[in-house]
């Protein structure tokens, strides 16, 4: 382990850190799930990297356009500033092989559980440590992530969690721990690296 690197959490947008509803056309209904600010929080403290590494092909089945995508993702950064906590680096994959809108039809490296975000994150932050990161999310396809770029795999039973759990969502998979939010998963994560888990009494976060 090298100490001059950080330790990163990638995580998944959606059903992860706001509440799943499907393609969100509005953008108030964007909400983040709840503990899921303080979460995030959390990492900042510990200085853990927290990355957003999301599909969304909204725009690829022509349901908006991608500028709406950029919108969504603002509005998540705002609400957890709203938190105290803060998002590293954002990033996005607008592609869809079937895609319905044809500049988006590709098959590219970059839709999960193909590693290509999390390999730009590495390539934009070489002080990101390979060794110590994480995925997290709520579906097979984030937990095969972890697993293409040697990662560990958490998964939260928010979203589609629980379906993946009873397969009746995507497919089987093993992830290294379940929890059932962002906020058990990042209790996890941080007492997996040997960090305080809790925060101080009295700071305001749990």
């Amino acid at each position: 382990m090298d100490a001059t690197k950080r330790a990163v959490v990638f995580l998944d947008r959606d059903g992860t850190l706001n509440e799943e509803v499907g393609y969100i056309g509005d953008l108030d209904n964007l909400v983040l799930i709840e503990g899921a600010g303080e979460a995030v929080a959390r990492l900042n403290r510990a200085d853990v990297a927290a990355i957003l590494t999301t599909n969304q092909t909204g725009a690829a089945r022509g349901y908006y356009p991608e500028e709406h995508i950029l919108a969504l993702n603002r509005r998540l950064v705002e609400l957890l500033a709203c938190k105290g906590a803060h998002l590293d680096a954002v990033y996005y994959c607008p592609h869809l092989p079937e895609a319905q809108v044809a500049e988006y039809a590709l098959a590219c490296q970059c839709r999960k559980p193909l590693p290509g975000m999390v390999l730009e994150a590495f390539s934009d932050h070489p002080e990101l440590d390979r060794s110590r990161a994480y995925v997290v999310g709520d579906k097979a396809t984030d937990v095969e992530l972890a697993q293409n770029c040697s990662a560990k795999g958490v998964l939260v039973t928010t979203g589609y969690g629980e379906d993946v759990l009873s397969g009746r969502y995507q497919w089987s998979v093993k992830p290294d721990f379940t929890a059932s939010d962002i906020a058990e998963a990042v209790d996890w994560i941080l007492g997996d690296l040997g960090l305080a888990v809790r925060s101080p009494v009295g700071e305001g976060f749990s």
